[in-house]
């Protein structure tokens, strides 16, 4: 037996059918760009953090000493930067999607907007009030990572603590300081950061010598040293970046003459370089006896 509906049914039936149509049209375009969206930003991601070798590395790779604790920090930089930005992206695609959809869907079911929007606005800013502190520290991680001020594996002072970082997030950095302790810090609250570790560093060691040692002796013999350090192959290239300098003297005083010496090394290792140069310095002013004096 055939159920024929009344008359003056048909056009409700056909209106709702028409708007469980749109509606579910709405939330399948949204659903496929969403899914677009995301593939899009993961395969971004995906060759921004690839484990290509630095330039760095690349450049250094000339000298003896393996360079794949050096590319491994650099990748894995790369790769906490670009994961954090996808991450972000991420997000955000996929609230302007699937919320115009939502907005959409309101409308074409006859739902005031403006109402809505309102309310909306209003929880936002009563969120954005209650939680700046930590809407402080995501932007200022967010910001941190796009400008690439600091990563893993760096020696960073950062006013309330300093170390090498261990881990980087849009809301807090972890660093590890020489006696070992873990900081966890705020993004939010480092208003100024000093880092050791881009680009290069420098190992600056003072020699004093007596008051009465001949100058030109001493400064012959602090050109040898360092002309043998640059020479030696396990730190050319791999470990100093230019050849070691005397810059003369630096400091006279009534009982020794200062003479500064100085090497550009690749980021963090300033201090070894500094030592070597020291027990090299030490060893060649013992052989032609000439004594380190006290500065007052």
């Amino acid at each position: 037996m055939q159920t024929v509906l009344p008359p003056a049914w048909a056009p409700i039936v056909a209106s709702v059918l028409a708007t469980m149509v749109a509606i579910a049209l709405i939330i399948a375009i949204a659903l496929i760009l969403r899914k677009v969206a995301l593939r899009l930003i993961t395969g971004i991601v995906q060759r921004a953090s690839s484990d290509r070798p630095t330039l760095a590395g690349r450049l250094r790779g000339k000298g003896p000493v393996p360079l794949d604790g050096l590319d491994a920090i650099m990748a894995e930089r790369r790769r906490q930067r670009a994961e954090t930005m996808g991450s972000v992206l991420n997000s955000t695609a996929s609230v302007i999607i699937l919320g115009t959809a939502a907005l959409t869907i309101l409308e074409r079911l006859s739902v005031p907007i403006a109402p809505v929007l309102t309310s909306v606005g209003i929880l936002g800013v009563a969120i954005g009030f209650g939680a700046q502190e930590l809407v402080k520290d995501f932007i200022a991680g967010m910001f941190m990572l796009l400008e690439d001020q600091y990563g893993v594996g760096d020696v960073i002072d950062a006013g309330a603590a300093a170390g090498t970082v261990e881990a980087v997030t849009l809301r807090i950095t972890r660093l590890r300081d020489a006696d070992g302790r873990v900081w966890y810090v705020r993004n939010g609250t480092i208003t100024r950061v000093g880092n050791e570790s881009q680009g290069w560093s420098r190992a600056t060691v003072d020699v004093p010598v007596a008051y009465t040692a001949d100058i030109p002796v001493v400064r012959d013999l602090l050109g040898k040293v360092v002309e043998e350090i640059w020479g030696d192959p396990d730190f050319r290239d791999s470990v100093i970046v230019e050849e070691p300098q005397v810059w003369g003297i630096e400091q006279i005083s009534g009982t020794a003459v200062v003479f500064r010496v100085n090497a550009k090394t690749i980021p963090s290792r300033q201090s070894e370089v500094a030592r070597e140069l020291r027990i090299r310095i030490k060893s060649a002013l013992d052989q032609a006896s000439i004594p380190i004096a006290n500065v007052a």
